[in-house]
Order: C-alpha cells, then sequence, then structure tokens
C-alpha cells in the first residue's frame, strides 16, 4: 500500500475511531466493514507525518509554526511583506491555539494509542510498534515543553481511561524532562530488531535500528539541554549511552538522520512546497542576518540555502514594516529550490547536531572525548547533509572549538529547523544575533519570544490548572518568561 492510499484510509478509520460508540451490541449488529480498532499500521504514518509536517512548517496561514515564528525568530528568514505575521514578533492567537491543538489531537493521542494497543496485554502485541510509539510521543512532548514550558505530561491522554481525566494537570519542565529521558530508555528497551515486524513506518521504512539510533540520540539532546541545571544526572545518562554504544546506539553517519522525505503527491507533499509554490506565496526572503554571516565565512552552504539574484545574494532585515520591506521583493534572496520541491524532505534530528552535543558536553566536561573533533565533524556533516562542498581553508578560518563558535555552526547547520534554533537560542543566548536595523518595530517590547502563549481554549476549559502551569513558569502567560533550562 502506497504512503498516499495509507493516509486516506487512516484518516476514514480515525474518523469513524473518534465517533464511535464504545457500547457492546450483538454480533448481529456489528459491520465488518467498519473495524472499531484501527492497526498500528495505519496509526503510524498519521503521527508520523502530521506532527512533523506541523513542526517543519504547517500550511494554513496564521498558524504557521516554522515560517510565521521560529524560522523567523531566529533570522533564517525574513518578511517583506505583513511582518506583523511573525517577523515583528506578533502571532495571531490561532498561532498557540491550533498548533498546541494538532501536537495533542493528531501526534500525541494516535501514538499512545499505538502505544495502548501494542503494549503487553494490549490487543495488539508488539514491542517494536511500542518503542517506535514512545520514541514519536517523547518528541511531540518535547516539542510541547520546549514551547510552552509546563505542560500537561503525567495526567495527559487519559480522556478515555477508564477514570478519565479531561482537566490534566501541568506538570514543570524539570518532571516533563525526567519522564521523556526514562521513556527514551525504554524505547530503547522495546525496539529488538531482531522483534516483530511492523509496517507504516514512513521515517525509517520500518527500520528498527533506526529507531534505536534516534531514540539514543533524541536522549542525549534532552540530557545535553538540562545539563547546565541537573548535571550530575544529565553525565549519568551521556555515559551510559556513550559507554555502551552496541547497547545504545547512536547516529553515525547522514544516513541515520531522522528524516521525513516527502512524495510530490498531495497531501504527502513538503509543507513549504505547498504553501510557496502550489499557494504562490512569496511573503519570505532569507534574512540579512543570515547572509551576512556565511558571506563573511566563505561558507558555501548560502548557495543551498539561498537563490542569487543577479548573481549575488542579498537578505532582507527581520523586523522591517511593510512599506520598507515591500522594497526588496523581487531583488533579494529567497529559499533555495532544494527546500522548496514537492519531495523536499523535513528533518527532525541529524548527526551533525548529535556532533555538535557532544561538542558542547565535551567542552563543558560533561563526557570524555576531543570536543575540537566532534566540532569540526559536525560541521564537515553539516556540510556533506546539505549537498555543499566545504572551502579547503574552512576549518582553519573556524579556528579552535568555543561555546560562541559551536553554537554559531550549530545554528548555521540547524538551518529548516527553526523550532530547534529557537530551542538552543533560548537556553544558550548563541549565536549574538546583530543589533536591530533602526527602521525595525517590534512588539513583544522588542523582546524575542521565550515562549508560546497556553491556548485559549486552556484558559476557557482548564484555567486552574492553566494558571499552575504559569506559576511553574514563573512569569505570566506572555513570550517573555524564561524556560527551566535557559541559562542566561
Amino acid at each position: 500500500m502506497n504512503r498516499l492510499s495509507i493516509k486516506t484510509a487512516l484518516l476514514s478509520l480515525v474518523v469513524f475511531a473518534l465517533s464511535a460508540c464504545t457500547s457492546d451490541f450483538d454480533a448481529m449488529n456489528t459491520d465488518p466493514n467498519n473495524p472499531s480498532n484501527i492497526s498500528p499500521q495505519f496509526l503510524l504514518p498519521t503521527v508520523i507525518e502530521t506532527s512533523i509536517d506541523r513542526y517543519w512548517g504547517g500550511r494554513t496561514r496564521f498558524e504557521r509554526l516554522n515560517l510565521d515564528g521560529t524560522m523567523l525568530w531566529m533570522q533564517y528568514l525574513a518578511r517583506n511583506i505583513y511582518s506583523n505575521e511573525g517577523d515583528n514578533y506578533g502571532v495571531s492567537p490561532a498561532f498557540n491555539d491550533n498548533n498546541w491543538a494538532a501536537f495533542h489531537t493528531q501526534g500525541l493521542t494516535n501514538a499512545q494509542r499505538i502505544i495502548t494497543l501494542s503494549k503487553e496485554g494490549g490487543a495488539q502485541p508488539n514491542p517494536n510498534y511500542e518503542g517506535v510509539a514512545l520514541v514519536m510521543r517523547s518528541w511531540i512532548f518535547s516539542l510541547l515543553t520546549d514551547m510552552w514550558g509546563a505542560v500537561p505530561y503525567s495526567e495527559a491522554l487519559k480522556g478515555t481511561a477508564e477514570e478519565p481525566i479531561y482537566k490534566p494537570t501541568y506538570d514543570s519542565q524539570e518532571a516533563v524532562y525526567a519522564g521523556l529521558l526514562n521513556d527514551l530508555k525504554l524505547a530503547n528497551e522495546k525496539l529488538n530488531p531482531s522483534g516483530p515486524a511492523i509496517s507504516g513506518d514512513i521515517l525509517y521504512n520500518n527500520n528498527i535500528l533506526a529507531w534505536k539510533r534516534f531514540a539514543n540520540s533524541l536522549r542525549l539532546r534532552l540530557a545535553n539541554r538540562q545539563a547546565a541545571k541537573k548535571p550530575a544526572e544529565s553525565k549519568a545518562i551521556m555515559a551510559e549511552i556513550l559507554g555502551d554504544p552496541a547497547k545504545f546506539p547512536v547516529f553515525t553517519a547522514n544516513t541515520d538522520n531522522a528524516t521525513l522525505r516527502h512524495t510530490a503527491t498531495l497531501p504527502s507533499n513538503n509543507e513549504w512546497h505547498q504553501v510557496i509554490i502550489q499557494e504562490g506565496r512569496t511573503d519570505w526572503n532569507i534574512s540579512k542576518t543570515l547572509v551576512d554571516k556565511l558571506t563573511a565565512l566563505n561558507d558555501t552552504r548560502l548557495a543551498a540555502f539561498a537563490q542569487p539574484v543577479n548573481g549575488r545574494f542579498e537578505g532582507v532585515p527581520n523586523g522591517l514594516p511593510d512599506a520598507i520591506a515591500t522594497t526588496y521583493l523581487g531583488r533579494a534572496s529567497t529559499l533555495s529550490t532544494s527546500f522548496t520541491r514537492p519531495d523536499a524532505p523535513s528533518v527532525v534530528m541529524t548527526y551533525a547536531e548529535l556532533q555538535f552535543i557532544l561538542a558542547e558536553a565535551a567542552l563543558d566536561g560533561d563526557i570524555t572525548g576531543d570536543a575540537q573533533k566532534f566540532f569540526e565533524d559536525g560541521i564537515r556533516a553539516s556540510f556533506a547533509q546539505f549537498g555543499a562542498t566545504m572551502p579547503a581553508n574552512y576549518l582553519t578560518t573556524i579556528g579552535a572549538v568555543t561555546k560562541e563558535k559551536l553554537m554559531e555552526q550549530k545554528w548555521i547547520a540547524l538551518f529548516g529547523q527553526g523550532v530547534e534554533a529557537w530551542t538552543e537560542y533560548r537556553r544558550t543566548g548563541l549565536p549574538v544575533l546583530p543589533p536591530k536595523d533602526n527602521q525595525a518595530l517590534f512588539e513583544n517590547d522588542g523582546v524575542l519570544p521565550t515562549r508560546l502563549r497556553y491556548p485559549t481554549t486552556e484558559e476557557a476549559l482548564n484555567k486552574e490548572n492553566m494558571t499552575k502551569g504559569m506559576q511553574l513558569n514563573g512569569g505570566a502567560n506572555d513570550f517573555k518568561s524564561k524556560l527551566w533550562w535557559a541559562e542566561k
């Protein structure tokens, strides 16, 4: 069954499942053509595609998480019109409401269904489905807590439990991280390349070893992210993983990258292709910050990210009012076609990122190893990932690794992954972004957003617990409260 037909079949099944009554019926009244139990093979592609699509972009105006939020805030892209749709730090309520809802209803709910079905004692036990769903659930929860801070976790996804919880309490970000680190370790234990087969895996083509590598690499990401707050625990987790590569395999090459390879056919085409090419939106140019930095470094990845105009690359300053920003339309660089093809990949985590994680951990003394080698291996992997030839003197030009150089190179390597770059910037305050253009006009008192606001639906339906979440975050429900792992 091809990917489109899987998705079409799944959507009809999910609609039925969400609306079906759970009462017992006499066998003669059971319709065999409308199953009440959906197999994991049909749930899995929707968990993967809807969640990664939402993370990578989203195609609906006013809620495009990456294009209208983090890619602008991290100054990879800039707006040439409608700067109040993200570039000036202003977003609509739909940005908060619909991203929150989609990650929960399309991603987490279906991942939990797979876990319930495939766990020991479930209707269709299979530890490999359970392990894969644990990885996806952990990744989605990590996005939620890294965007909002405290979120429902321990009581989440229990609306259909025997004793349902419709108003889940909020857990601190520290508690969520502890749960995710444990869940990823459990996922590694569940995943067995010699175990039962799975199908419907559009991320790794049913390769269980690849999922183990992703689980452990993601666990290293989270351990490193919390290392400044929980150094002893993070060091122990890193030592456990890196000390036993047979038990805890991690990414070893770009071929291990967690990358969703899209098709040229709706609805599985790349989100940026849909918005920019299919819908003809020309609102985005490459940011002047990115162009200036890569030009100064003679970094050939610029040609992989952007299209030149009249033989040269020109960027747009972020936050310009429309009357000024529109003057760049037609003369400033736009996204490379390698990012706007219908089958362009959506990237979740890479070998390059893992090398930068290890470089930072070695630099901070959290692991043993050569920080310079990890750093340079990360740079090489990034050039290769984007199909760019690294200049012969590039590593010499960059020189010895420092935290500042490391985070700058990580920022470059995370191009496209605006959410991750935004999280790393909020954690470390790096890379150092240039002063704002003197013509730019920003909302949020000029503060680059530090989190997303809780959605209006939570305020209406779960206000008491949402208020607890605000208290756990230590601030108001705004774009300015720093999250738990912030080092500065």
